[in-house]
């Protein structure tokens, strides 16, 4: 089975110009918690990410004010993609090594298709989402070096 099989394909995108409001509004309207941050509209090429949590710590708990803010400002740089022709066993690999719940699909010309989440690969294949999810959830080395 193929990324594309179990992925959420179209999901809504943004651009690093669009302010926080809005893209709190389309996480709301769309129920998701993360949203890929495009090139342009035009372009879909992703660049980075942005979620509820990036909001949240890179603003209210910093206390800036989100409502004058835009996704540049907060967003996760690094995009984490996935081939959409790609494994569901070479997905799950991908989100454990770098301990991701989520990846943008990209198309053959490297264009945002889809979102895949640990949820979509446990209805494919439960002992992968097993893995991934346990993979995920373990502390980092850089968060026990902080903590410990």
């Amino acid at each position: 089975m193929q990324v594309k099989d179990v992925m959420t394909k179209d999901p809504v995108c943004c651009t690093p110009d669009a302010v926080l409001p809005d893209v709190a509004r389309l996480m709301v309207t769309h129920d998701v918690g993360a949203i890929p941050v495009i090139e342009s509209l035009d372009q879909r090429k992703p660049i980075g990410m942005i979620t509820d949590r990036d909001i949240c710590c890179r603003t209210v708990a910093l206390n800036k004010n989100p409502l004058e803010m835009s996704v540049a400002d907060c967003t996760t740089d690094e995009c984490v993609v996935v081939e959409e022709n790609a494994s569901i066993e070479d997905c799950g690999k991908q989100m454990r090594e770098g301990q991701l719940r989520r990846l943008v699909v990209v198309d053959e010309h490297g264009m945002c298709c889809g979102m895949v989440a640990q949820a979509d690969l446990a209805g494919a294949d439960p002992q992968q989402a097993a893995e991934v999810v346990s993979d995920v959830s373990r502390p980092s080395a850089s968060a026990s070096a902080v903590s410990g």
